[in-house]
């Protein structure tokens, strides 16, 4: 089954799996209507049609489509950690390079070809244009637990920091490259992974 948000992000969390495969189809849904329609256009009624479920299943667990977009961003993180997860079983003894590079090629993975991300990312960018500072602290939070054993570091706030100012860095310039060219431009994410390096390497080296 796929994941599912948390459930701080949900008015109710799902328990039964006929309920919590409801929950995956409703925010399949959301995502698949926020890339065709755009988030002002978007209404708990759409994705409750689309998603084939009556009306008051989207209620039971959204008061709003805020909170439906939220949960979208909760779990694009999740996903996002089980990817650079597995990534990693094969890049063993590869260092916080080869952690770095699994980090960043899933990320432009995701923007690439997840439903909704543009817009939804891990909840940076609803309403549009909005960057509160929130998500990229749990990103980075989340990329400290999980890589402080891979690269052999203590997850301190000195760690947490720098995954920080690097996760800061690269969604600034990675959002800057999808707004250049709708792939990703090249050349600029490549001086972004330059960037990531030199400043990484200082610090964790």
């Amino acid at each position: 089954m796929k994941p599912v948000p948390h459930a701080t992000s949900l008015r109710r969390a799902p328990v039964q799996r006929r309920s919590a495969e409801r929950l995956t189809r409703i925010l399949d849904a959301c995502a698949d209507l926020l890339d065709e329609v755009g988030y002002d256009d978007l209404s708990t009624r759409a994705v409750a049609q689309r998603a084939g479920v009556p009306i008051g299943s989207v209620y039971r667990f959204f008061g709003n489509k805020r909170q439906m977009a939220d949960a979208l961003a909760q779990r694009n993180l999740e996903r996002f950690t089980a990817r650079v997860t597995e990534r990693l079983k094969g890049a063993a003894g590869g260092g916080w390079r080869a952690a770095m590079d699994a980090v960043l090629d899933e990320y432009l993975a995701m923007k690439r070809t997840a439903p909704g991300f543009s817009l939804v990312d891990f909840g940076n960018q609803i309403p549009v244009g909005a960057r509160h500072a929130e998500p990229n602290h749990r990103v980075a939070d989340r990329l400290t637990d999980l890589l402080s054993g891979y690269i052999d570091r203590e997850p301190d706030e000195d760690l947490r920091r720098t995954f920080l100012i690097a996760v800061e860095t690269a969604d600034t310039l990675v959002h800057l490259a999808f707004r250049v060219a709708p792939e990703g431009d090249e050349r600029i994410i490549e001086e972004a992974r330059e960037m990531l390096r030199a400043y990484l390497a200082r610090v964790l080296d």
